[in-house]
């Protein structure tokens, strides 16, 4: 089969569009961190985007059809990684997420868990041949997802465990979602949302989740990078600001991880606010329409569960930039500062890639 695959099938548009993100991103970095002590992290960036494009040629080249028959040992691995996270892993602001690795780096497992929950459920719901779930199939496909976000939720990352949700919600619609069971989960879930609310979620996740709804309330407490994040949107006008104020002068908080696109928003106002999201559609786009071109079930479960992670990160993040949506920690895809993140993306555009550069394999 290895003699039918070539780069010539690999998306380079695409490619060139993700390179483009990262590149603004870099550049963002740079400028929001030029006078802090975080001023180099730039660099760092560089270094993690050129590691992602490497692990993204090699994950392409590996085909997934054979990454899908062994999932259920990587799914083993996955839950024992995170395992190992609350037993061992590095406490740091009350949270264990990152587990400490040689040289003094730290690796966060939940990430790449995304990548591994990508091809469970697609491997899970390729197998399924119905055209409508059943109960215990659907039960199922639940449980792949929910014991590792369980497991997340208890580190305790709210951000990471929610971008598990997206996979399993496109498994769900694209294996045959009646709308009946769409109907009894959603008035379940709404019953739990007391309990969730007092007896899982910790009082400063609270104070997160409902901060956006009034960040007047809390100015200098819980509202205040909501507030600091829309003065800087809002002062970035039509064209941008050169000052900076918001970002240069420290009022919003560590501007190069979560809340980057506020940052670019300040400096270079609604136009470049806007084509940074043109940017995004494009690319979510370009990831659909390999989708669509899929060798088979297996390949389709794969490409999406790309496109509902990505979507939902810009999504959640933009709006909590915005004030739309609760802040909750999760980055903006390939231009907020971190290795994690990054290394995931191109892991995943990777598994793109490998679906894509299979489309002509019988």
């Amino acid at each position: 089969m290895s003699r039918y695959i070539s780069f010539r099938d690999f998306d380079w548009l695409l490619l060139v569009f993700v390179l483009l993100i990262c590149g603004l991103g870099v550049m963002e970095i740079r400028s929001a961190t030029s006078h802090t002590r975080f001023a180099g992290a730039h660099i760092k960036q560089v270094y993690w985007v050129l590691g992602g494009v490497a692990a993204m040629f090699v994950v392409s080249l590996i085909s997934y059809q054979a990454l899908l028959e062994k999932v259920h040992w990587l799914y083993i691995v996955s839950v024992a990684s995170l395992m190992s996270v609350l037993m061992f892993g590095q406490k740091y602001l009350g949270a264990r997420r990152w587990i400490k690795m040689p040289g003094g780096q730290h690796f966060q497992p939940s990430e790449w868990v995304k990548l591994i929950l990508i091809l469970a459920v697609a491997k899970y719901f390729a197998d399924l041949h119905q055209k409508e779930l059943s109960w215990p199939d659907f039960v199922k496909a639940g449980m792949i997802v929910g014991v590792p976000m369980l497991m997340v939720l208890a580190q305790p990352d709210l951000g990471t465990a929610l971008t598990y949700l997206p996979i399993a919600i496109m498994g769900l619609f694209l294996g045959g979602l009646r709308w009946k069971q769409a109907l009894l989960v959603g008035l379940v879930a709404g019953m739990m949302m007391p309990i969730a609310w007092f007896k899982v979620l910790k009082p400063y996740q609270r104070a997160r989740l409902t901060s956006f709804m009034q960040p007047d309330a809390d100015s200098q407490g819980a509202g205040y990078q909501v507030n600091q994040s829309l003065i800087a949107v809002g002062s970035g006008g039509i064209w941008g600001s050169t000052e900076g104020s918001q970002t240069h002068l420290a009022f919003l908080p560590v501007p190069q991880t979560d809340f980057i696109f506020a940052a670019f928003a300040e400096e270079h106002g609604f136009v470049g606010a806007l084509g940074v999201l043109l940017l995004y559609f494009i690319v979510l786009m370009r990831l659909t329409q390999n989708a669509q071109t899929a060798p088979d079930r297996a390949g389709t479960f794969v490409v999406m569960g790309a496109v509902a992670v990505l979507s939902f990160h810009i999504l959640v993040n933009v709006g909590m930039v915005v004030g739309f949506m609760p802040v909750t920690g999760i980055p903006l895809p390939l231009m907020s500062y971190g290795g994690s993140s990054v290394l995931f993306m191109f892991l995943a555009l990777g598994m793109v890639m490998n679906v894509r550069m299979r489309r002509f394999v019988n």
